[in-house]
């Protein structure tokens, strides 16, 4: 199979288009509760704070930093986007931050984070943060993505990786993606992908491991869809698979030891659900009371119960699963 064209419109514009579709009507005092939350964690360089973890060292009166993290500024601004509350002097905010970090390749997620970043600050009336990169920037950072390919067909976190991760493939997809350039030798993808099926009819993240993961799994089927390679086989090993994590309280957990749904897990294991047709799988309405004990009254979302603060990443799925879950509301499977 020769190198393959990806759509026309990214995947995660979609998704961002979807979800923020399914939060129109959202009750305006609780969007404002959540656009604020997210402001909150936003730092003077622009960028947004990750969850600050207290170390037994640190001084209690004083404050522990609040460095900016690219990874977490993505799910901000992307949180922002569904909401519809990115503005353009928020995209300005944003814009100062990228620039002043720069464009970085050490790793795929900060390449993907950094360009989806400032694909949203343009679209928003923002300052072009790539309008001094050469023409051929496009291609050359696809070249530079094919530095973390590994020997079995996938990509790896780093270029010192020697063997692919489901996730991180998954990621170098979408970055091509939003970036207009084909996908080198998808076949070797998908014989990647499917190497890394289990028995249980899910996928895994890395090649040892045994037992599948919700979020690999969501991963795979999202790449072999964009591939039209998702099969019968396929799709019923990942119903199986998906009935065997969905937790008494309606969610989904990452994996069948953990006893336990997140808000993760949920999210991506409700959104495979929504694009195989396997709605039987979901319960909405336990689902439903799993999600309003982890949004918090003043705004932003927890990772699940046991969780005792929210964060940009949590806040993130947390809206995107309220928003898949009022699309089905408002447009319920046919019986």
């Amino acid at each position: 199979m020769s190198d393959a064209p990806l759509r026309s419109e990214p995947y995660l514009l979609r998704l961002g288009s979807r979800l923020g579709n399914g939060l129109r009507g959202l009750e305006p005092a609780r969007r404002e509760a959540h656009r604020q939350y997210l402001l909150s964690q936003q730092n003077d360089d622009g960028g947004f704070t990750g969850r600050i973890v207290p170390d037994e060292d640190d001084d209690p009166d004083q404050p522990p930093a609040r460095d900016s993290d690219l990874y977490y500024t993505s799910f901000a601004v992307r949180a922002m986007g569904l909401l519809g509350t990115f503005s353009q002097d928020d995209a300005e905010r944003v814009a100062r931050y990228l620039q002043a970090i720069g464009r970085s390749s050490a790793s795929v997620i900060d390449v993907v984070s950094w360009l989806y970043c400032a694909v949203m600050v343009q679209l928003q009336g923002g300052p072009d943060v790539l309008a001094d990169a050469p023409a051929d920037w496009p291609q050359k950072l696809a070249a530079t993505l094919e530095e973390f390919r590994t020997r079995d067909g996938g990509y790896a976190k780093t270029r010192e990786g020697a063997i692919g991760s489901t996730y991180h493939t998954f990621l170098v997809v979408l970055c091509l993606e939003l970036i207009g350039q084909p996908l080198p030798e998808p076949d070797r993808i998908v014989a990647f992908l499917l190497d890394r099926r289990r028995d249980d009819g899910g996928f895994v993240e890395i090649a040892p491991m045994k037992n599948s993961g919700t979020n690999p799994t969501a991963a795979a089927v999202a790449v072999l869809t964009l591939l039209d390679a998702v099969t019968d086989d396929v799709r019923a090993g990942v119903s199986e698979f998906l009935r065997g994590v969905r937790g008494d309280d309606g969610g989904f957990q990452a994996n069948e030891r953990i006893p336990f749904s997140d808000s993760l897990s949920t999210f991506t294991g409700y959104l495979t659900c929504l694009d195989l047709g396997l709605t039987d799988i979901l319960g909405p309405r336990q689902i439903r009371k799993f999600l309003a004990e982890l949004e918090l009254k003043y705004g932003g979302y927890r990772a699940a119960i046991w969780d005792n603060a929210a964060d940009v990443e949590y806040t993130f799925y947390g809206l995107g699963l309220t928003a898949l879950m009022r699309q089905g509301e408002a447009n319920p499977p046919a019986r």
